[in-house]
């Protein structure tokens, strides 16, 4: 039963590996800090879609340490925004029948720490939209390492409008 879960996820990886992620196939020239692919120096985060919840594997690196082994609380909050945004614009997208996600910006964001997220493995995005009303989506994420949950968040992404400074930035 374990090994049977265990070749279930590496299957899963191995294709996130070689899959386009949202941010490749929407943004490919976003220079986004946390999920920007044309950010040089920032988190690159990959997003794919699983059933009703968008999903994401990332490495911490020693230089995203709080101190030894333990993840930086800033770096949680950069990719759980990130990632429950794109949660949300791909939501928007498939509800609206949309071509191309619209333009989300955060509008409100709540995070709770749990437990220190280690650094020698890779820790898992999960993020689900929750409430719909109009352009605006509620959106609830974990961000697990090891299997634990080490973080929580509930976020509001609201799809702007194109005189909105944001509105370009996936060209």
């Amino acid at each position: 039963m374990w090994r049977a879960g265990f070749l279930q996820e590496r299957a899963k990886q191995k294709i996130m590996n070689t899959q386009k992620s949202l941010q490749e196939t929407y943004a490919p020239h976003s220079t986004c800090y946390g999920c920007g692919p044309a950010n040089p120096k920032g988190l690159h985060i990959r997003s794919f879609v699983e059933n009703d919840q968008v999903v994401a594997e990332w490495q911490p690196e020693p230089h995203h340490e709080a101190f030894p082994g333990v993840l930086n609380g800033g770096v949680i909050g950069t990719l759980l925004d990130c990632h429950c945004n794109w949660a949300a614009a791909y939501h928007l997208m498939k509800m609206q029948g949309l071509d191309h996600p619209p333009a989300t910006v955060t509008a409100e964001y709540h995070i709770r720490l749990l437990r220190p997220t280690p650094t020698d493995a890779p820790v898992r995005l999960v993020a689900r939209p929750v409430e719909v009303k109009g352009n605006r989506v509620v959106v609830e994420g974990e961000l697990l390492a090891k299997g634990q949950v080490c973080a929580t968040c509930r976020g509001v992404f609201v799809a702007v409008p194109p005189d909105h400074p944001a509105y370009h930035r996936w060209d």
